[in-house]
């Protein structure tokens, strides 16, 4: 696997020599896996610095859904719940911040409370203002694979080619970005697990994951807890199952394995100390 060194104000990371986990905190009523449990700024805090202590390497801290069928909040809202986590939270952890948003406003409010990364799966797309803001303060961007919006990107996503397309998209995301002045090593790809594609296109996807390294930008991937595994395990009988169970779970951290077998060098999850685990181990495989 390629190797990567992101470095940026004070933050350093070393990707593909380990593999870097981002804990996930989400400022939300309605996410799908944990909406409503940190809606508190004290709950959200208190969540991050657990994250942190577990192992997280980066902390995305998101204030609008984007599960499957969801609808926008406004920037206003949005704002409000992220700003004060954010300004909180970069005071008690070292590990950087990133801010889940497609929104240039709530970037720019978020990355002057504290955050040191946007995370954007609109991809640069969805505001046009978004690249110029990560260019000015000089941090790196994840741009991600989505199939329309989230309110209607499961709607019978197709492809002709998977991996082709994806590939393409996130081609284009890289030339925006450098076009606006973000250079090319402070780019992070997201493939988009669960962002407009069936069971079948998400197994294929980490299955080849490995076919991403044309674009030579680290890629980041986020299976957790996600639709696809659910359904993979849930019994015929039920329609689904919830996120937070322990099989969800071992599916996820199954994902997980496979993503870092198959070339992620960034893990978007909600169990920082289990994929911590995972991760050690399959390292080590890799290097074995």
């Amino acid at each position: 696997m390629k190797t990567y060194n992101l470095s940026w104000d004070s933050h350093n990371l070393e990707l593909g020599k380990r593999t870097c986990i981002m804990g996930i905190v989400n400022v939300t009523p309605d996410s799908f896996s944990d909406g409503g449990r940190f809606l508190s700024c004290e709950d959200a805090v208190a969540h991050g610095e657990k994250l942190v202590a577990d192992g997280a390497d980066i902390i995305d801290i998101g204030g609008e859904s984007t599960r499957p069928f969801s609808d926008p909040v406004s920037s206003k809202e949005e704002i409000k719940r992220v700003v004060p986590v954010i300004g909180q939270l970069a005071k008690r952890v070292s590990v950087p911040i990133s801010i889940d948003t497609t929104k240039v406003e709530v970037a720019k409010r978020a990355l002057e409370a504290g955050a040191s990364i946007i995370n954007d799966v609109g991809a640069l797309r969805l505001d046009p203002d978004m690249a110029s803001v990560a260019a000015k303060f000089g941090v790196p961007i994840i741009v991600m694979h989505m199939l329309g919006i989230p309110k209607t990107m499961q709607v019978s996503p197709e492809y002709d080619n998977l991996i082709d397309e994806i590939k393409s998209f996130l081609s284009d995301a890289i030339d925006r970005a450098e076009k606006s002045g973000i250079p090319r090593t402070k780019v992070i790809i997201d493939p988009g697990i669960g962002f407009g594609k069936t069971v079948e296109h998400n197994l294929l996807l980490i299955k080849q994951l490995n076919e991403f390294s044309d674009l030579d930008a680290p890629v980041l991937i986020g299976p957790s807890r996600k639709t696809f595994i659910r359904k993979i395990l849930k019994d015929k009988t039920s329609k689904d199952i919830r996120p937070d169970l322990q099989i969800v779970e071992n599916g996820t951290q199954a994902c997980v394995a496979a993503a870092i077998l198959y070339g992620a060098h960034i893990v978007r999850v909600h169990n920082v100390a289990n994929t911590c685990a995972t991760a050690k181990i399959i390292d080590l495989l890799k290097q074995a």
